[in-house]
């Protein structure tokens, strides 16, 4: 039996209702946590959309992550924020989202993996373990190898991220990470709750 949680990151190319259509599915379907993601869109546009998702997350004990925005995270009051390399210094979005938030950071190679053990982090994004269409900017192709290292030689939980579907989920699994972020093979599914239900197994 297949066994492992799943991290929703929703599709910034959908609309407003299709996209939370697709949240309250997943989360009925089982994913643990979801985390909007807006690179196209203006910030009002964000906080509709992540305010739109908080609504349909409220009593499922499910957490609301925003992607990237500190000040948006705080705007909605979201239950913590993903940082990209690029973004605000986690030590200083530590400080501004208080210590009860969660926090968590992409990791994009091994030295980044190694700096992360000192910050003030939750959790690792490992990104990306496949090349995928929904990130074009990819320094490094973890694989399943790069992937089973870094769970090894990391005291934080690992999200994977990038390129997973239920053609390479089991040997993703296999390394033992924490837990997998997916965002076509969820939001592009014909119904989001059967594909989540179908992947957790």
């Amino acid at each position: 039996m297949r066994s492992c949680r799943l991290y929703l990151v929703t599709d910034d190319l959908q609309d407003l209702e299709t996209m939370k259509t697709v949240v309250k599915e997943a989360v009925i379907g089982g994913v643990t946590m979801v985390q909007v993601r807006e690179k196209h869109g203006d910030v009002r546009t964000f906080i509709e959309r992540a305010l739109a998702v908080k609504t349909i997350l409220q009593g499922t004990g499910v957490p609301l992550i925003i992607n990237d925005r500190v000040d948006v995270a705080l705007a909605v009051d979201a239950d913590g924020v993903h940082l990209g390399q690029s973004d605000m210094p986690a030590n200083i979005a530590r400080q501004l989202i208080g210590k009860d938030k969660i926090l968590g950071l992409s990791v994009e190679n091994e030295q980044q993996l190694v700096e992360a053990k000192h910050l003030p982090i939750d959790y690792i994004g490992l990104s990306a373990i496949f090349a995928t269409p929904t990130k074009t900017n990819i320094q490094k192709e973890w694989g399943i190898d790069g992937l089973a290292n870094a769970v090894a030689q990391s005291s934080l939980p690992i999200v994977a991220i990038g390129g997973i579907n239920a053609s390479n989920l089991d040997a993703v699994i296999a390394t033992g990470v924490d837990s997998i972020a997916l965002v076509s093979a969820i939001c592009h599914a014909e119904c989001p709750r059967t594909a989540v239900r179908n992947l957790i197994g």
